[in-house]
């Protein structure tokens, strides 16, 4: 696996893109020059946690039979206060997911993807808790 990130002004504005040409924009914020011009690190870090654990989730249900038609996720956290580096202490990722749906195994898709399968849910957990949630839309 490789990144390559390329600065695109004289400040913090940057672009990652992967092997496959696929690309993602970074900036800092106005407090230390950035010009919010892309999602900070950190915030990325929790977009990854979100599209991880929803990869697998939907794999799952694909593989139980079920008829997911829409899924949105929110991903909010707190971080430590007065500290550097300042990590995160909560997380938590609540899935709205729409369709004709089992409760119990969406449980079971949630359940695996942050207990099993998400590889990073596992990182974040080391440093903070880290929690899910759900509601089916029918």
């Amino acid at each position: 696996m490789k990144i390559t990130l390329k600065r695109l002004n004289d400040a913090y504005h940057l672009e990652a893109v992967n092997e496959e040409g696929c690309k993602i924009e970074m900036d800092g914020s106005p407090a230390i020059g950035g010009s919010n011009l892309g999602m900070r690190p950190m915030q990325l870090l929790l977009a990854a946690a979100g599209s991880c654990s929803t990869i697998d989730i939907i794999s799952i249900l694909k593989k139980q039979k079920q008829e997911l038609k829409d899924l949105e996720v929110e991903v909010t956290a707190e971080r430590e206060k007065d500290k550097m580096p300042s990590l995160f202490t909560d997380v938590h990722v609540h899935y709205k997911l729409t369709g004709d749906l089992d409760d119990i195994k969406v449980n079971r898709a949630v359940d695996l993807s942050f207990n099993k399968y998400c590889s990073v849910v596992k990182i974040l957990e080391k440093t903070a808790n880290v929690s899910s949630s759900y509601e089916i839309i029918k």
